[in-house]
């Protein structure tokens, strides 16, 4: 929980203060405790502390912890190192059993308060449903913070989207037997109700059958979970205005069917659900800003199991748009959701702008690592928006180029097109979405395959601790408030 206040009173059962270099150098500081300030100015001379970035020095005043928190120099602030530091000192063991605290930030920007809430929605968050708690542990996760700041529209709005991105990392996070699509549904169903402005169309095995979307139904043939596509019409703003899609892979857990992954790959398959995630905390983001804007959200849901009824290679297989695919390996399986998705949705929905997020391609990690979101665009403006928004937000992205002779890469001598590109492993990523484009008719699109950026696997990466990491609903929901 966050509250602000201007000023501060140190009535809380501790407070971080956050010092630049600059500000210990001179031994100027906001607040007026000269209890504080003294022991500050000891530490200072003693060179105990010099305001570096990731310093952690604890002082006690009057019965009360004060953790100093090196920020680096001001010139050259670093707003991710910023929440790594932040992040780290919430985390620390000075403040393990404390409830609340006061927050003093070393410098009034709406970028660096930005930064600081995220720090402490976003970094501090755990996922610890599985775990037994110790009645010997003491340790408080959910801390009040109060940070030392006048309350602003811009501030609150960052609360509701770190939110958004934690309800993210909530779906991605649990059992694949629990977030299957009827869950992802009524999840759906739970943010929408009551809102007058939207509306729900959810197709199920039976009206995909009867539409033909055969290329999301043989991914889940598979599978004893129910298929199922979700779109959610937001109208925010006139009729008469454009929509922009925003269309999520949901595979809520891919075995890889009969092309299986092996040891090392599969476990954490349920987070190849994280695209369709990624929709669901974008639209309660959008819901709670009331955006005035015209969007959709769409999730392509299935299960990527494996079984005598699995799809297999080889298989040639039509899709809604007409096309018919070769099945070149069941482990291309998320495009093929996305096919099928994205063609319903341009035909019948007819958006100016489309977005479509997925795990898509291991050769995404390949390319660009952790840390950056691939991003593959037809429209270059499309894409420096998206772009500009990733640079404000950290939630990062790198195009990767697609022109025209990509369009061979996926040719096929038995079908229209191969779920596979040619030559096999080269340009994964890009072969992937040039598959995805010849689905897109024209329209403005950009893909973001977030294979690497959407969970961390083991102790932590940037101010992320293991498991999802709500990739591309800040990023995107920026984009929808700003363009």
């Amino acid at each position: 929980m966050i509250t602000f206040r201007p000023l501060t009173k140190f009535d809380k059962q501790a407070t971080i203060v956050l010092c630049d270099e600059e500000q210990v150098k001179q031994k100027s500081f906001s607040f007026s405790n000269a209890s504080l300030k003294k022991e500050l100015n000891s530490i200072i001379n003693s060179k105990q502390f010099s305001g570096k970035d990731g310093q952690l020095f604890p002082v006690v005043v009057n019965n009360q912890v004060v953790l100093c928190v090196g920020v680096g120099q001001k010139k050259s602030l670093s707003l991710t190192a910023l929440r790594i530091s932040v992040r780290r000192a919430l985390l620390s063991p000075y403040l393990r059993e404390i409830k609340s605290l006061e927050l003093i930030v070393h410098e009034q920007k709406d970028n660096v308060i930005q930064a600081v809430i995220e720090a402490v929605l976003i970094g501090t968050y755990t996922w610890k449903k599985y775990h037994t708690k110790d009645k010997n542990d003491k340790s408080v996760d959910d801390k009040q913070v109060v940070i030392i700041a006048s309350k602003k529209k811009i501030y609150e709005d960052a609360i509701k989207v770190c939110l958004g991105a934690n309800l993210t990392r909530d779906l991605i996070n649990d059992n694949a037997d629990t977030v299957t699509s009827v869950h992802v549904g009524k999840v759906v169903r739970g943010l929408i109700k009551g809102k007058k402005n939207i509306s729900l169309e959810v197709l199920n095995e039976k009206e995909m059958k009867a539409k033909g979307l055969g290329l999301h139904l043989a991914v889940n043939q598979g599978s004893n979970k129910p298929p199922k596509l979700i779109i959610v019409k937001y109208n925010g703003a006139s009729t008469k205005d454009n929509y922009t899609a925003l269309v999520g892979k949901g595979v809520t857990f891919d075995t890889g069917g009969i092309n299986l992954k092996p040891s090392g790959h599969i476990e954490a398959m349920r987070m190849d659900m994280s695209g369709a995630a990624s929709v669901v905390g974008i639209l309660k983001n959008v819901i709670n800003l009331k955006l005035k804007k015209n969007i959709l959200f769409v999730c392509g849901l299935a299960e990527n199991a494996i079984g005598s009824k699995a799809y297999k290679p080889g298989d040639v297989i039509r899709g809604y748009a007409g096309k018919t695919v070769e099945i070149a390996n069941t482990d291309a399986e998320g495009r093929l959701v996305l096919a099928d998705a994205i063609s319903y949705v341009v035909k019948n929905y007819k958006p100016s702008h489309l977005v479509d997020i997925a795990t898509l391609t291991g050769a995404c990690i390949v390319a660009l690592g952790l840390d950056y979101t691939g991003l593959v665009s037809n429209d270059d403006a499309f894409a420096a928006q998206i772009l500009k928004s990733a640079e404000t937000t950290d939630d990062r992205a790198w195009r990767l180029p697609i022109y025209p002779e990509l369009k061979d890469s996926v040719k096929s001598k038995i079908a229209d097109i191969c779920n596979l590109g040619s030559p096999k492993g080269a340009g994964g990523t890009i072969t992937a979405a040039e598959f995805l484009r010849q689905f897109t008719e024209g329209t403005k699109w950009v893909h973001l395959d977030i294979a690497g950026t959407a969970f961390v696997e083991g102790t932590s990466r940037m101010y992320f601790a293991h498991g999802a990491t709500g990739s591309s609903v800040r990023l995107l929901t920026h984009y929808l408030q700003n363009n």
